[in-house]
């Protein structure tokens, strides 16, 4: 079994926000990524067939303008992993929900179900909330502060398990947020949960994390800062006696020689970059969101264009495994990957750069 929460491997990998066009490269160049549904069964395919270990969607309502409208043609997260687990036969897919949008117990019933296809490979990325304009496009008010966020989360959260877990009957439920009579929940997931993912970045977002998530990424953009990070995020979690798997986020672009790889780089990532798309996103991240230290975004405006402020892995083979380690060796449980073209490019990433993680004993 490739699924994530079966797998050995010291480094597990998964593909993020394939389900979005253009991905994560905020570029205007003709070959960045259709999220066709096709292209999307096509790479989903490829990835369970190479043992990756997770599909991670990004769920996305509107788009962030500039000359791409970059991420505006989004396939909906919850019927795509539907799609998705029903033909792909061992990798874990994702689900993303906003706990402002949807129902605790509609989406309970929604992630059970999708369990049920994929015979226990369904998981969900909790996002509390943090992209204003989604909130007022969909007539919902994003609360200000990110502790009412999260009490929100929180709240939505235990209702879901609540629901996964309730076999007396009919449950009542009196909360802060929701007053719910006569709960009645099934089917169940496969194996009473799911596996959650979370990427809260803020004091409250590591909090949530560190109680509820199995799993949570997190943008590393230096070794030794994150590896600080990422020890502390463990003990955290350890002390509510918990395990937390911490992801690292990243952007491929793999050739056989550095200089291919550079060029290839810069050519998308700064002579076709989308700037105005790559400001947008910083505006809003400043403004209301705290995934990313604000002293450090203005930093990463490149990385922005080049894979959404992840980590580049931009190189050869050999040079891009080199990177992954060092992922591993300050705490890292895996990454989560994108590229330009998913479906183009991953299968010289399997051919050339899984190998030789399987030669370093991270991937059996």
């Amino acid at each position: 079994m490739s699924a994530l929460r079966d797998s050995n491997n010291k480094l597990k990998l998964g593909i993020f926000s394939a389900n979005c066009s253009s991905g994560q490269a905020m570029t205007k160049i003709e070959e960045r990524w259709d999220s066709s549904w096709d292209n999307n069964l096509k790479q989903a395919q490829l990835s369970d067939e190479a043992g990756l270990e997770f599909q991670l969607p990004i769920a996305r309502w509107i788009g962030y303008g500039g000359a791409t409208n970059f991420q505006h043609n989004v396939l909906e997260t919850l019927t795509w992993a539907a799609g998705l687990l029903a033909q792909t036969k061992n990798i874990t897919i994702f689900a993303t929900t906003h706990t402002g949008f949807h129902n605790p117990v509609i989406a309970a019933k929604q992630l059970a179900t999708l369990d049920q296809i994929g015979h226990g490979r369904a998981g969900v990325n909790i996002v509390c909330g943090w992209n204003k304009p989604e909130y007022e496009a969909l007539g919902f008010k994003l609360p200000d502060d990110h502790e009412t966020r999260y009490r929100l989360g929180q709240e939505w959260y235990d209702i879901v398990k609540k629901c996964w877990s309730e076999s007396d009957g009919d449950f009542d439920w009196d909360g802060e947020f929701y007053q719910l009579k006569g709960v009645h929940s099934y089917p169940k997931p496969v194996n009473g949960i799911i596996p959650v993912f979370n990427a809260g970045g803020s004091r409250e977002g590591k909090a949530f994390a560190t109680r509820n998530a199995n799993y949570l990424f997190t943008p590393v953009i230096e070794h030794e800062k994150s590896r600080t990070d990422i020890r502390e995020l463990k003990q955290q979690a350890g002390a509510l006696g918990r395990e937390v798997g911490v992801f690292a986020l990243t952007y491929v672009v793999c050739r056989p020689t550095q200089k291919e790889a550079d060029d290839f780089h810069d050519w998308y990532a700064r002579d076709n970059a989308d700037w105005t798309a790559v400001d947008r996103v910083i505006e809003l991240m400043f403004a209301n969101a705290e995934s990313f230290p604000k002293d450090v975004i203005k930093m990463l405006r490149e990385r922005m264009a080049g894979g959404h402020g992840g980590m580049p892995l931009v190189g050869t083979p050999d040079n891009v495994v080199a990177e992954l380690e060092k992922l591993h060796e300050i705490g890292c449980a895996g990454a989560t990957l994108s590229f330009v073209d998913f479906a183009g490019e991953f299968p010289y990433f399997r051919d050339e750069v899984l190998p030789r993680l399987e030669e370093k004993g991270l991937r059996g």
